[in-house]
C-alpha cells in the first residue's frame, strides 16, 4: 500500500547488518535482504532464523561461523516483491563496500532491472549509521523529499554527514575474523584495552580511539560525538548495542542529556552478521546531521 505522503512511489532498500527489526519497519516502504551466516550446522539467514544472540551462543562455544553475501535470487525475488507492492523507485542504502560485496552485488542486479528506476548508495557504514539513514530518508520522502533530491542531494548528505562509533568488549574476535593482527589483540587483552571503532573514509573499520577499561567507554564515544558537534545544525542520534540491553539503556539517557536537541534518536540492536565479528558487550552511539 503506497502511502499519500509518497506520490512518486519510493521504495527503500537496505540489508540486515542495518539492525532495522520488522517493528522498526512496520508501516514504512522498507524492504531488507538478509546476509548469510554459515555455521557448524547449515547456512542460515541474519534476521530470519539466525539472530545475534544465536551468534553469541555459538562463540561462547567455541564455533566460528562464517558470513557472506546475501543470495542472488532473494535480491531479485526483493526486487520483484517492490515492484508488485507498487513501487516505482527504490533507493538502496547497502553494507559498506569496504566490509562486504553486497553493494556491489545489488548495483548489479539492479543495472539489469527494466521496470524499477533503481539507485544503489555505498553506505560505507553499518549498524546503526545504516539504519537512521535509511529512516531519516523515510521522514523525509514522506515531507515531499523528490526523487532526484534524494538520489543527487540527501542520500549522499546524510550518509556524510552520519557518524558513527562503537567499542567491542572483546578483541577477540575481531582477531579470528582476520580483521586485526594477532599482535594488537593480544595486547589489547592484556592491557585489557576497548577501542572505540568507527568508519573510515573508504568504509573500513577504524580504531579511533583506545580506554583502558569497560567503563571508561561511554565517556570517550561522547567526547568524539562532542568533537564532531557543531551548535546550529540539526541532526539526529542513534544508540546500539550487542548483548548489552541494560547499558544501551542507561547510555541513551547519557547521549540524548548531551545533546538535546536532536530531532530524532532511534536505539537499535546488532544484527547476528556484525556480531560475528564483534562479538557481544557491545556499546555504540552515533550523531547524523541533517543541514
Amino acid at each position: 500500500m503506497i502511502a499519500l505522503s509518497n506520490p512518486e512511489k519510493i521504495a527503500l532498500l537496505t540489508d540486515s547488518t542495518a539492525d532495522l527489526p520488522a517493528e522498526m519497519r512496520q508501516g514504512k516502504p522498507i524492504y531488507v535482504v538478509p546476509l548469510k551466516i554459515s555455521c557448524a550446522d547449515g547456512e542460515y539467514s541474519d534476521g530470519v532464523d539466525i539472530f545475534a544472540e544465536d551468534v553469541y551462543r555459538r562463540l561462547r562455544g567455541g564455533e566460528l561461523p562464517r558470513t557472506s553475501l546475501p543470495e542472488g535470487g532473494v535480491v531479485s525475488d526483493t526486487l520483484d516483491q517492490i515492484r508488485a507492492d507498487g513501487y516505482e523507485k527504490v533507493a538502496a542504502v547497502m553494507l559498506s563496500s569496504g566490509l562486504s560485496g553486497t553493494y556491489n552485488m545489488v548495483r548489479l542486479q539492479a543495472e539489469q532491472r527494466e521496470d524499477l528506476e533503481i539507485a544503489v548508495f555505498d553506505s560505507r557504514s553499518g549498524s546503526l549509521g545504516m539504519g537512521i539513514t535509511v529512516l531519516q530518508l523515510w521522514e523525509e520522502i514522506q515531507a515531499g523529499l523528490t526523487w532526484r533530491q534524494l538520489v543527487d542531494e540527501r542520500a549522499p548528505h546524510l550518509m556524510a554527514n552520519t557518524y558513527p562509533f562503537f567499542s567491542v568488549d572483546t578483541l577477540e574476535y575481531l582477531y579470528k575474523g582476520g580483521r586485526i593482527g594477532k599482535v594488537t589483540a593480544m595486547a589489547g587483552t592484556l592491557l585489557s584495552i576497548k577501542p572505540v571503532i568507527s568508519f573510515a573514509s573508504d568504509g573500513q573499520l577504524q580504531s579511533v580511539a583506545k580506554v583502558r577499561g569497560r567503563r571508561q567507554v561511554q565517556d570517550k564515544i561522547l567526547e568524539l560525538m562532542q568533537a564532531r558537534f557543531q551548535p546550529g545544525r540539526r541532526y539526529n542520534l542513534g544508540v546500539a548495542n550487542g548483548g548489552a540491553p541494560e547499558e544501551m539503556e542507561q547510555f541513551a539517557r547519557r547521549v540524548k542529556e548531551r545533546f538535546p536537541d536532536y530531532e530524532h534518536c532511534w536505539e537499535g540492536t546488532m544484527d547476528a552478521t556484525l556480531s560475528v565479528y564483534i562479538g557481544d558487550g557491545v556499546i555504540g552511539a552515533g550523531i547524523q546531521f541533517l543541514d
